[in-house]
């Protein structure tokens, strides 16, 4: 790709796992990446635990807000990224789709959100590698 590649991340309520993989995408994809993340339903506020599960590696996303997915976002978007949640994204021809079925932290405690936390960061290294981006170090 010779533009920055920009990736959409969907779960329905926009409060955990699609707020992890933003946060973790904008951490290890640096400048090189564009991030967005939204939700069919949002939430009032980000799940809390999943705002813990990513503080212990450094990586803040408490100033983060729930936003309702638009059919802007999903256009310009080159990757489009459904979080197991069977969400209804516009479709438009050219966008790479990926679903990524992941448990929803919502209502689970810090046990059994970091696991969920692990998973994102792995499939987010993979990404970047297929976008051919480099993949930055997390914060000490």
């Amino acid at each position: 790709m010779t533009n920055k590649p920009s990736v959409l991340f969907v779960c329905v309520h926009n409060a955990g796992r699609s707020q992890m993989a933003a946060g973790f995408l904008r951490e290890l994809g640096g400048d090189a990446v564009e991030v967005r993340s939204a939700g069919s339903a949002p939430a009032d506020q980000i799940n809390p635990t999943a705002v813990a599960a990513m503080a212990e590696l450094g990586i803040d996303i408490a100033a983060e807000q729930p936003k309702v997915l638009s059919t802007d976002a999903v256009q310009a978007s080159d990757v489009v990224i459904t979080m197991g949640c069977g969400d209804a994204c516009p479709i438009f021809p050219g966008k790479r789709y990926e679903d990524w079925a992941l448990a929803d932290p919502a209502g689970q405690g810090i046990e059994a959100v970091r696991p969920i936390r692990d998973e994102i960061r792995g499939r987010i290294v993979t990404l970047l590698g297929e976008l051919d981006v480099p993949v930055l170090e997390l914060p000490a």
